[in-house]
């Protein structure tokens, strides 16, 4: 049967990152899976017509929650819909599903992310001087506490026993449908072959010496732990790593962290990209992608990672880990602060037959249909039908 479904986010512009690119590739797979899909965002750049802007007129680069709440309901009363799905937390929706885990946990893991004990404490006590933010998490409690309020889905376990832990959300209001990205994106082979011969350039090395190439990919460098990576290389080169190479790719500012580089002589084993326009390209040349972020509810590159068959190296406090087998696919890190064991998990992939056996694994355990954004939709759809049909039992 057709449905229609409205999908509530704050902005829409595939651009920003993560987040926002999860919901506009959402919204395009749920349309193959007999959906009629609006996408309604406060804020944005797309033109389409299937994507209504609110709140384009208020001043400021976001809205205020209380606005956007006010513009969607006023647009709700006119435009009726089979579902409504949020990934904010508004109490009138029938689907909550935060894209980027509870409020509750990131405040936390975003203090952690500074590695100082100080610093962490005035993060956690400052966290609710955004009011913006102190909005949504209390907007988020109680959705949580209300018993009749949204079906709560997680997009990963991670984020599920957050809700559990935070909020005590019973069993009965949440669900897991682990995230999906796109699995079948073109390669540019041009554009590869360019950056490969541009990194080795950097490096200073050259194809004879068989180089292992680690990519690093992120936006916030300090809360993907870029710091402990650096760290993590320095171990590992004196060790037995010597052929490993870290490509950093984000457009956040790399000049403490290519000074830590420098400091900790492996300057040359650490090239610099900046922002990249296709992740794609340079996961065809890279060997494994390594992430050791201290809060990532799902991580989009380790997935896309594993779609392009590469072993990956994240922690536990990814939720993308919930989808590969530690040990088998990659390696899963108990602590981001945890450098001997980011490094020996390093060591272990400069192996070539580690690397080979990994992504063998990741082939024969069929793990690209298992992170497809259509797996996803067809699981949410799935959600869908059973909430309109108690709808239509309660009439």
């Amino acid at each position: 049967m057709s449905r229609k479904v409205a999908i509530i986010t704050e902005r829409i512009d595939i651009g920003l990152g993560g987040a926002e690119r999860s919901v506009f590739e959402l919204a395009s797979e749920l349309s193959r899976q007999d959906c009629r899909v609006d996408v309604l965002a406060a804020k944005g750049q797309a033109k389409a017509k299937d994507i209504h802007i609110l709140c384009q007129n208020l001043p400021g680069r976001r809205a205020n929650y209380f606005a956007f709440a006010k513009a969607l309901r006023k647009y709700l009363t006119t435009n009726q819909y089979d579902i409504v799905h949020s990934v904010l937390p508004f109490d009138f929706a029938d689907v909550y599903q935060p894209r980027g885990g509870t409020y509750a946990e990131s405040i936390l893991r975003n203090a952690a992310s500074y590695q100082n004990k100080f610093i962490e404490s005035y993060k956690r006590i400052t966290a609710f001087a955004n009011f913006q933010r102190t909005l949504l998490l209390q907007a988020e409690k109680r959705i949580c506490r209300n018993p009749d309020g949204p079906v709560i889905i997680a997009i990963s376990e991670y984020v599920a026993e957050q809700f559990r832990r935070h909020y005590g959300v019973s069993a009965k209001r949440l669900m897991v449908v682990p995230n999906g990205v796109k699995v079948d994106r073109q390669i540019d082979k041009i554009e590869s072959d360019r950056l490969r011969v541009q990194i080795l350039a950097q490096s200073g090395m050259r194809e004879e010496d068989k180089p292992v190439l680690f990519l690093f990919a992120a936006n916030n460098f300090r809360l993907k732990g870029l710091a402990v990576l650096i760290k993590a290389m320095r171990a590992a080169k004196e060790a037995e790593g010597k052929k490993a190479l870290l490509i950093v790719a984000g457009r956040d500012n790399p000049v403490k962290y290519q000074v830590l580089a420098e400091k900790l002589r492996v300057v040359e084993k650490t090239i610099f990209l900046g922002e990249v326009r296709n992740i794609q390209s340079i996961l065809t040349i890279a060997d494994v992608a390594v992430l050791p972020t201290f809060y990532d509810p799902a991580s989009r590159f380790i997935l896309e990672a594993l779609a392009a068959g590469r072993p990956v190296i994240t922690t536990r406090f990814n939720g993308a880990a919930d989808l590969f087998i530690d040990n088998r696919h990659g390696k899963i890190i108990d602590r981001p602060e945890n450098v001997p064991a980011l490094a020996a998990a390093i060591s272990y992939f400069t192996n070539e037959a580690n690397i080979k056996s990994a992504s063998e694994a990741i082939i024969a355990d069929n793990l690209r249909d298992k992170i497809s954004v259509a797996r996803a939709a067809e699981q949410l759809v799935s959600v869908y039908d059973s909430i309109i049909d108690k709808r239509k039992r309660q009439i």
